[in-house]
């Protein structure tokens, strides 16, 4: 019996949480899966999982072994993908965490163009604000839209992009005196909560250091989709990503402030773990993106 399918056996029967959601899930008899699971213990000569009649938890050395026996498959499928890409047999599943911002906002149409043009692959998109671990929650990519801070993954510059702090022509009526950053401690303001700087918004003063301005108002949501409605009706100024607020300025619904005073470091980011041998489809996904974006309105003069 091949050891690769009893390792195999025994990922999908942990990630699966049993033996009877495995067998479903793979189209195996239940009975099939569990010999599999035993002759690779057998083999090992220890226990990996705890069997009852209502359920199973992974011994200590299950939990080391599936760890261990997890990242070698995937470095021999990710060198499988990697000899199929001679031939562009670009196929399966690429998993894909991204934040509600970029999913939801125009330029979110880039995941779907990817689909589009590649039929052979399946984007498993997961919006999810939080920073995900790519590893341990088996990602194959994220998506980050940040000042990206040192870590052990892999990253990609696929474009710039400019927060802008915005409010109404209207509001802007009711407070006049707008004339630096440190006025914005005396007006409404609407906090991103998603942001990393939450209501603590940075700044480049006059000799090009960064200061950091405290602001508050009647509203902090962990959209700036919904911030910018919120700034639309005049509730507040918001700080936003260019690309939420773009076709709103473009209308005049929405005026920008202080843009000379902004800082420029952040950029929309794909990250993936470091691996020797990078999946094909995973490296086809993150090119198109950097491809997309040269060529988007608004990034493509940048």
């Amino acid at each position: 019996m091949d050891t690769l399918t009893r390792i195999r056996a025994f990922i999908d029967v942990v990630e699966a949480e049993g033996f009877s959601a495995a067998a479903r899930k793979n189209g195996r008899s239940k009975a099939l899966l569990s010999k599999y699971v035993r002759e690779l213990e057998d083999d090992l000569g220890a226990l990996l999982l705890n069997r009852t009649t209502r359920q199973f938890s992974l011994t200590e050395a299950g939990h080391t072994y599936y760890r261990t026996a997890s990242d070698i498959l995937k470095e021999i499928d990710n060198l499988a993908d990697l000899v199929r890409e001679t031939s562009r047999d670009l196929k399966g599943t690429v998993r894909v965490s991204a934040p509600r911002t970029f999913t939801d906002a125009d330029i979110g149409q880039s995941m779907v163009d990817f689909a589009k043009e590649n039929p052979e692959i399946k984007l498993e998109i997961t919006s999810d604000d939080r920073f995900v671990d790519l590893v341990e929650e088996g990602f194959d990519v994220a998506i980050r839209i940040t000042q990206l801070a040192d870590s052990g993954l892999i990253a990609r510059k696929l474009a710039p992009f400019q927060a802008y702090v915005c409010a109404s022509p209207d509001f802007l009526k009711r407070y006049p005196d707008l004339n630096q950053p440190s006025d914005l401690v005396n007006v409404p303001c609407i906090t991103d909560t998603n942001a990393r700087s939450l209501n603590n918004w940075h700044f480049r003063n006059k000799d090009g250091a960064l200061e950091t301005i405290a602001v508050k108002g009647p509203i902090e949501v962990n959209s700036p989709l919904a911030a910018v409605k919120a700034t639309k009706s005049g509730l507040g100024i918001s700080l936003v990503p260019d690309f939420v607020v773009w076709p709103m300025l473009k209308s005049g619904e929405i005026v920008t402030l202080f843009e000379d005073r902004m800082p420029d470091e952040a950029a929309i980011y794909a990250v993936y773990p470091h691996r020797r041998y990078l999946p094909a489809k995973v490296r086809a996904f993150v090119d198109y993106l950097a491809v997309w974006f040269k060529q988007y309105p608004g990034y493509c003069d940048r």
